[in-house]
């Protein structure tokens, strides 16, 4: 029977706007904390760059950075109608970016993606979207993220570089990945996924083309092990083209609207597993765009010490 999508009441209450992210408390952020290895830190962020690979099929923008100030500019322009000599002195670089809030390493906020014009805990667009964004469940509301986190390496469970296109991950794979490399997810994890990918980045072509990645029951049996924030190496988490036949996107679908679980997408996983590590503190920090459906995102890994 073919799942029937719905938006779910969330349990933290009729106010609520992070989800699952609820799990995160000052306690949990100690424990995790408290087993930190230092002496290692795993950069799961991308670098962001003209001819980066991003969302274009829809329409959404690339990248771009532009030179706002030019040390050689400013010369001849004296912006600031210095004297002649400090003019020279002060040589000035500005530059502005543009970009789609989707792009890189970023995080979905709960907003991203409704049912008929509904998303998580019964915000609706006539009431709660606004001229640019929504007022609720934005990329703002989320807190810094440290957590336990778990790297689940498909790919090396099925002794590959990385999956074949439009593979779907599904409970079977996550539980023989967790069983071989001797984790279990728990309640309040980052649960990261790998493909492998990610060993495209940056042809843009082979990244985005047919994405093995998360199917529908593969994300319903991580959510029921407790996972509270979802991510992997490709651009869209989930398996495409999807096999369903409500949406195009029923990973994202479930996730945010029925589960409260934001999702991370675009991170690097190749040197946490080529190092072994499956456990580890996740650090993760997205930028404070009021109302956005995404934040570019800054995650670490640091590896955890035994219990």
């Amino acid at each position: 029977m073919a799942h029937q999508f719905t938006v779910a009441q969330s349990p933290w209450g009729v106010d609520d706007e992070i989800g699952a992210l609820n799990h995160i408390t000052p306690e949990s952020r100690v424990n995790v904390l408290a087993r930190v290895d230092g002496s290692r830190v795993f950069d799961l962020s991308c670098e962001y760059f003209v001819g980066m690979p991003t969302w274009s099929a829809l329409g959404d923008p690339a990248y771009q950075i532009y030179k706002t100030h030019d040390p050689a500019g400013d010369v001849v322009t004296n912006p600031l109608g210095l004297d002649d000599d400090a003019n020279k002195l002060t040589s000035y670089t500005g530059d502005a970016i543009a970009m789609y809030t989707h792009s890189g390493t970023h995080i979905d906020a709960l907003n991203h993606f409704g049912c008929h014009g509904e998303i998580f805990n019964g915000y609706h667009a006539h009431e709660h979207f606004g001229n640019r964004t929504w007022n609720k469940c934005g990329v703002d509301t989320i807190p810094p993220i440290i957590a336990r986190g778990v790297m689940l390496d498909i790919a090396a469970l099925k002794g590959v570089e990385q999956l074949e296109p439009s593979y779907g991950i599904g409970p079977d794979d996550l539980q023989a990945a967790a069983e071989r490399q001797g984790v279990t997810v728990q309640t309040g994890d980052v649960v990261i996924i790998r493909t492998g990918r990610y060993r495209e980045w940056p042809d843009a072509a082979a990244f985005l083309t047919d994405e093995p990645g998360l199917n529908l029951d593969g994300a319903k049996w991580l959510v029921e092990q407790g996972a509270m924030i979802v991510g992997a190496d490709n651009v869209a988490i989930e398996q495409l083209p999807a096999q369903n036949e409500s949406t195009w996107i029923p990973v994202h679908m479930y996730l945010f609207n029925e589960a409260g679980v934001p999702i991370i997408e675009v991170l690097n996983c190749e040197e946490l597993s080529a190092a072994g590590v499956s456990e580890f503190a996740f650090i993760g920090l997205p930028l404070k765009l009021r109302g956005a459906s995404a934040s570019p995102i800054r995650c670490i890994a640091m590896p955890l010490r035994a219990e």
